[in-house]
């Protein structure tokens, strides 16, 4: 009997080992060897993703243009247009699907990626400094979408996956700040030239140091971040100031661009140029504030990024970059309409045609050159010459409370940005103009010096900063609400209720279905509410 139970135990030994067996096996063939985990997943190329999507996103119809341009461009009067539709912001109308769109497409195109990239490179000693990029990088995401909307989900936001959060709150945009600014500066700390190089950086993977530049990267949108906090927190802009004095950009080589290719994959191409060629070219133009401030000064970069239609000796249309014949379109107007206050062609300087071989109406008038805006002009994202103007403002403001000398270095690092402002254009391109000699022309036509008024130094820095920042306008607005400057005066266009320049956008209508308890109690935390009147928490 006792033979026969260890024949027995041997057997039901032998089928558990087999079954087992078969089981890993089963197992093994049922995994698919090709499959993407977190385990065999490149983080490197999400930061390639998040950084081509930063400027805008690639939906048909997306914010590039229809908030970048369609709203922001023209509150900041870069641009204006007669079309009230495609660009409300001329004139100010309410369109609240296309305001949203900047914080719809931001969510799903940068957020996601730049969270996820986050997530997965935490903690591991391989990717230490593709870690601290994606915390940099995530800061400069959630900046841009805060300093638009104000109040916006932060902590919670992206986590849909990792910890089911499907409804993130709204995070209070003095809180955000607080932890962007944490952030970047624990970041640009932690960056370690031993450690790992990461290849799937497009702004300085090809730079003979790029974690140098990184750290000089970091330390400028730390910068930039601080000044924000101008009129809501002092101490705390005046120490981060204090903190990357030395340690930020110090020449426009270590400018951040994404250069673009015309490849047929849409998130390579520069979103501006596809969304406003692809929805619509022809009503956009160039405001006759920003033409007639750079004609006033012999700007050098004026025929670098205006040009408008001229008939030639035969009457074929060609286009003229000559800046003395360049015409900026006047914000608020339409053409016709039973007012004729507000009908551009009733207007003293309408184009009318003439010898010179101008065009006649709407062809008349400045557009974007294609210098500036083709689908490979590449993305200046933060800049050398805008982080001068940032210390110059710092130091006229604060002087040595930031760790500044005063006046004396608002002009040395104003005359910095100013020269670097005029130069950074290489960036598109060879162009006649844009030279060291034209640039020390200009300086001297713009300059002030030592004893000028702080009002005199904020008005001159603030405004070369907007000049500076053309094609980037969520930047030019947020530093014109932070300064008020340069002065622009509001379109007064009747029907609107609008009698000054919009200080925020407003939510989109989505978040009423999606997220409505906590859009609710964000906009309960809006003084007037979600409209364009209100203020964000730094622009008190």
């Amino acid at each position: 009997m006792k033979l026969k139970y260890i024949y027995f135990t041997i057997a039901a030994f032998m089928i558990i080992v087999t079954a087992a067996s078969c089981k890993k096996d089963l197992a093994k063939a049922n995994t698919n060897p090709d499959q993407i985990t977190a385990a065999n997943y490149d983080p490197n190329l999400l930061l390639t993703t998040v950084q081509l999507t930063y400027p805008g996103a690639v939906n048909f119809g997306g914010s590039a243009w229809a908030t970048k341009w369609g709203a922001v461009g023209c509150f900041v009067q870069h641009v204006a247009s007669t079309n009230t539709g495609f660009y409300y912001g001329d004139k100010y109308f309410n369109n609240i699907g296309a305001m949203g769109e900047m914080f719809q497409d931001a969510y799903t195109s940068s957020v996601q990626p730049v969270v996820e990239l986050y997530q997965l490179t935490v903690n591991k000693p391989q990717y230490r400094n593709l870690h601290q990029i994606a915390r940099i990088m995530k800061a400069m995401v959630f900046e841009q979408i805060t300093d638009q909307y104000g109040d916006i989900p932060y902590f919670q936001a992206g986590l849909g996956y990792y910890d089911r959060i499907y409804t993130p709150v709204y995070d209070s945009q003095k809180a955000i700040y607080a932890d962007l600014l944490k952030e970047v500066s624990q970041a640009t700390d932690s960056l370690d030239e031993s450690a790992d190089k990461p290849s799937g950086d497009i702004l300085y993977a090809e730079a003979s140091d790029q974690i140098k530049e990184w750290k000089m990267f970091g330390n400028s949108l730390l910068l930039r971040m601080a000044m924000r906090l101008t009129k809501v927190d002092v101490p705390t802009a005046q120490a981060y100031v204090k903190k990357v004095i030395g340690n930020t950009m110090q020449s426009n080589a270590d400018n951040a661009i994404i250069n673009r290719v015309q490849t047929g994959n849409v998130i390579t191409e520069n979103q501006d140029a596809v969304q406003i060629f692809g929805n619509d070219s022809t009503d956009l133009r160039l405001s006759s504030t920003i033409i007639n401030n750079m004609q006033s000064n012999s700007d050098p970069r004026l025929s670098v990024v205006a040009w408008l239609y001229q008939r030639d000796g035969d009457g074929n249309a060609v286009t003229d970059t000559t800046p003395a014949h360049q015409l900026g379109l006047p914000p608020g107007f339409i053409v016709g309409g039973a007012n004729p206050i507000y009908d551009i062609t009733k207007q003293s300087g309408y184009p009318t045609g003439n010898a010179d071989g101008q065009y006649a109406g709407l062809y008349g008038y400045s557009r974007l050159n294609d210098n500036i805006l083709s689908t490979t002009a590449p993305n200046l994202i933060l800049t050398y010459a805008e982080t001068e103007f940032l210390l110059a403002d710092a130091a006229a403001r604060w002087g040595s409370m930031a760790g500044l000398n005063g006046m004396s270095d608002a002009v040395a690092h104003y005359q910095n940005g100013v020269k670097a402002a005029v130069m950074q254009l290489s960036a598109y391109g060879s162009f006649p103009s844009i030279n060291s000699g034209n640039a020390d022309t200009y300086y001297d036509k713009v300059k002030f010096t030592a004893a000028a008024s702080q009002a005199t130094a904020y008005n001159l820095i603030n405004t070369q900063y907007w000049l500076c920042t053309l094609m980037d306008e969520y930047e030019a607005w947020s530093n014109w609400r932070r300064t008020g400057y340069p002065v622009l005066v509001p379109t007064l266009y009747p029907g609107t209720g609008m009698t000054t320049i919009p200080r925020r956008l407003t939510y989109p209508p989505s978040q009423k279905t999606t997220n409505l308890a906590n859009y609710n109690a964000a906009v309960a935390n809006l003084t007037g509410g979600d409209k364009m009147t209100s203020v964000v928490w730094w622009d008190k």
